[in-house]
């Protein structure tokens, strides 16, 4: 697998504080705007602040799908659920954090440490939390199905 891999993304004004984020290499496109939470910012359109907190989690996502296929780790669901801490820092403003709550269902209780260690190591090794300076929370919650197999 090569090791360097470059991956292009451009956008544009559209107008008033809103943008439309795009890549050549992907079918859809995203509407961009300053959050709502500064001036003339809009609501309900993606921030910056959205796209980089949904970076971590997807990329914890991605890497969770790979190890656990590796580990040959059965389960039923993942979802996971982040939340970015923006704040002001020495008179800028950071992402300062990022909190990751994972939900792995998985059908046997004898999985439950293994599924957690999985996750551990996922958020180890997502490649997006290794490239920024945030600090990552991780809160996993491992559920047990409760359909059994007859």
């Amino acid at each position: 697998m090569n090791t360097e891999h470059i991956y292009e993304v451009e956008v544009s004004w559209v107008n008033n504080r809103i943008g439309l984020l795009y890549s050549p290499e992907l079918n859809d496109r995203i509407t961009v705007a300053t959050p709502p939470q500064f001036p003339k910012g809009v609501e309900k359109i993606w921030s910056p602040e959205h796209l980089f907190t949904s970076a971590v989690n997807s990329c914890l996502m991605t890497t969770f799908l790979a190890i656990a296929e590796n580990s040959k780790l059965d389960f039923e669901s993942f979802t996971s659920k982040a939340l970015g801490k923006l704040e002001l820092v020495d008179n800028k403003y950071i992402m300062s954090e990022v909190t990751l709550m994972p939900q792995i269902t998985i059908t046997r209780e004898e999985d439950r440490e293994r599924a957690l260690r999985i996750l551990q190591k996922s958020e180890a090794a997502c490649l997006i939390s290794n490239s920024i300076k945030s600090a990552i929370k991780l809160v996993p919650e491992i559920i047990i199905s409760s359909s059994v197999a007859a």
